[in-house]
């Protein structure tokens, strides 16, 4: 998942006592591994938290492009131009996935986008650091896909049947992207020394990035415990984010690279790795739109979607006339 500053309503659990009927029930069919349809009832705070989770979701697939189709005609071979397209059309479909399931909420897309072009909805801050060279598409393959799949293999429990059965699919898809960032950084690191380097320097850049992509601390994610109780989310952020670096430091070390972190050591007695958190306060700037690519990557979905309105108004008219047609018959 690429949800990292996803609000819940409300102003926290209510008791058993607190619920309305509908309430308790609702929640009853949660605890019970239910999945939520779009018809059921929900209460309201569970709509709009869907909606700004998927939505959410939805915009990085989206925006994601864009730092790696930047480098699909530069990339090294037609073989790799070739995986790195198709991979980029994977993240646009996944995209109208989660935008269909946010659909099923009464949330129309071009709400979304609205929102989108506005700020008031955010994309995943990964996205707002450039990609400088091709060590860096392995990069984001092996390191920002790898934390996504950390983040959305939980998902495909998640409450709400429509966006659970979309990251199915998604997720899939996904274990595919993460191989062949890994089969870069590969190439590099079992390369030249320049190669290597490269390797390395693209390591260095994104780990913490990368980090930050399951979202604060959970000290400091108050709306956590609403999205767990009725299973929005599955896990922690700071779980999460655990698991990604146990995961992640030996393929580091197989490939004779060194995470950028003095204090990464081995716990025997917890079985995990100890490593230094993000630097929040530069995680908090990206959010607010003060990245490095931040009005570069807006700027460019505000224009994509500028240039394709008559796409869209000629689709429109298209499907009113052939409505208007059945109608007449």
């Amino acid at each position: 998942m690429y949800a990292q500053m996803v609000k819940s309503t409300g102003k926290g659990i209510k008791s058993r006592e607190e619920m309305t009927d509908e309430e308790r029930q609702f929640q009853d069919r949660v605890d019970a591994d239910e999945k939520i349809e779009p018809k059921d009832w929900m209460p309201e705070g569970y709509r709009k938290t869907l909606i700004r989770q998927i939505g959410q979701h939805a915009h990085s697939e989206i925006v994601g492009q864009l730092p790696e189709g930047n480098w699909i005609t530069r990339a090294p071979t037609l073989e790799r131009k070739a995986i790195l397209l198709a991979k980029v059309q994977d993240e646009a479909g996944h995209g109208l996935y989660l935008y269909c399931a946010a659909e099923t909420l009464g949330v129309s897309r071009d709400e979304l986008m609205e929102k989108l072009h506005s700020g008031d909805m955010k994309y995943s801050s990964i996205f707002n650091y450039p990609t400088l060279n091709w060590a860096d598409i392995g990069a984001v393959g092996w390191l920002v896909d790898g934390a996504a799949i950390m983040n959305q293999v939980p998902l495909q429990r998640t409450s709400y049947g429509p966006y659970s059965r979309a990251m199915i699919r998604i997720c899939k898809e996904e274990s595919f992207h993460q191989r062949q960032g890994y089969d870069i950084m590969m190439k590099m690191a079992f390369g030249t020394e320049d190669q290597k380097k490269m390797a390395q320097d693209a390591l260095n850049r994104f780990w913490y990035p990368s980090l930050m992509m399951f979202g604060p601390s959970d000290k400091d994610s108050v709306h956590s415990a609403q999205s767990m109780a009725w299973k929005i989310k599955i896990n922690t952020n700071d779980e999460l984010r655990q698991k990604f670096v146990d995961q992640t430091v030996p393929q580091a070390e197989y490939l004779g690279l060194t995470v950028p972190d003095e204090n990464l050591k081995w716990n025997e007695e917890t079985g995990h790795y100890e490593f230094t958190e993000p630097d929040w306060s530069e995680f908090f700037e990206v959010i607010k739109g003060n990245g490095p690519c931040n009005k570069e990557r807006l700027g460019a979905r505000v224009k994509a979607w500028e240039d394709g309105a008559w796409v869209r108004d000629g689709l429109m008219a298209h499907a009113e006339k052939k409505a208007a047609k059945v109608a007449a018959e």
